[in-house]
Parts: structure tokens; C-alpha cells; sequence
């Protein structure tokens, strides 16, 4: 009978640890990160009507000599900054990459990330409900997605 009560409570609390983790996966928007256009993927993330800022500063090298390392740094000054999406427009999957900002954190972002040819490495931000977004060129010498 004690084993039965242990395996109960086990479970249960094992249950209640992995809920946060589902709840999570929840907002993963799956779509978005699958689709290969950025017409798809911008609809998906329902953005639309976004305006050309200068307030978003985007640092990436202009010839990467590897796509397979890219390193891109991105700092938004748009005032209360939500979200910062980055897309690569000719990789196989558009979207490389969503990050939520709350409770005054600061909006700058350093990663790297794969890039499979010449293109733009569009940004978009999302501040007061309203999306704004700025764009970079980066010609890429060696194909970095395989």
C-alpha cells in the first residue's frame, strides 16, 4: 500500500513541474518557425503595417565568411520594446528567433546564427502594439545551412 501512495504523490508531483514547461511550449508559435517566407511567417505572428525605424541598431559583419556563424547584435531604442523578432529572409525557415521583453528589461539581443546565402537580416520590433522594423544586408561567402 505505501508503494502505491509514494507512486501517487511522485506522479502528482511530477505532474505539477511540468506543467510550467507545457504552458511554455504553449506559445512556441510553430507555424511561424516553419514557414519559408516571411509573408508567412509575418502573418502567423499576426505583424503587420510595420513602420522603418532608426531606432533599431543591428550589428552584423557585411561579408560573413561562414553562413554556418553569423554573429548578429541587435539593440532597440524604441521606448517600452515587447518583442524583437529576427528573420532571414532566403534561409529554408525564415524565422531564426522570437524573444519577449517584460518588466523593463533591457531590449538588446546577442546570437549567432546560421544564414544560408546573401540576404537581409530583417528585424522587427514590437513596442505600444504598433511594429517597427529596420533591415541589414549581409553577403554571406560560404553557405552556412547544409
Amino acid at each position: 500500500m505505501q508503494r502505491r501512495h509514494f507512486l501517487s504523490v511522485f506522479l502528482g508531483l511530477a505532474t505539477l513541474l511540468i506543467s510550467p514547461i507545457n504552458a511554455m511550449a504553449a506559445t512556441w508559435n510553430k507555424r511561424a518557425f516553419e514557414a519559408t517566407k516571411f509573408s508567412n511567417a509575418a502573418s502567423d505572428m499576426a505583424i503587420s503595417n510595420e513602420l522603418p525605424s532608426k531606432d533599431i541598431d543591428i550589428n552584423t559583419p557585411d561579408r560573413a565568411e561562414n553562413g554556418a556563424i553569423v554573429q548578429v547584435e541587435i539593440n532597440s531604442r524604441i521606448p517600452n520594446t515587447e518583442s524583437i523578432a529576427i528573420f532571414v529572409e532566403h534561409n529554408p525557415t525564415t524565422l531564426i528567433g522570437h524573444f519577449t521583453f517584460s518588466n523593463g528589461a533591457l531590449p538588446q539581443l546577442v546570437m549567432r546564427i546560421k544564414m544560408a546565402e546573401t540576404s537581409d537580416v530583417k528585424i522587427v520590433v514590437k513596442a505600444g502594439g504598433q511594429y517597427f522594423t529596420a533591415a541589414k544586408n549581409v553577403v554571406v561567402l560560404e553557405n552556412g545551412c547544409g
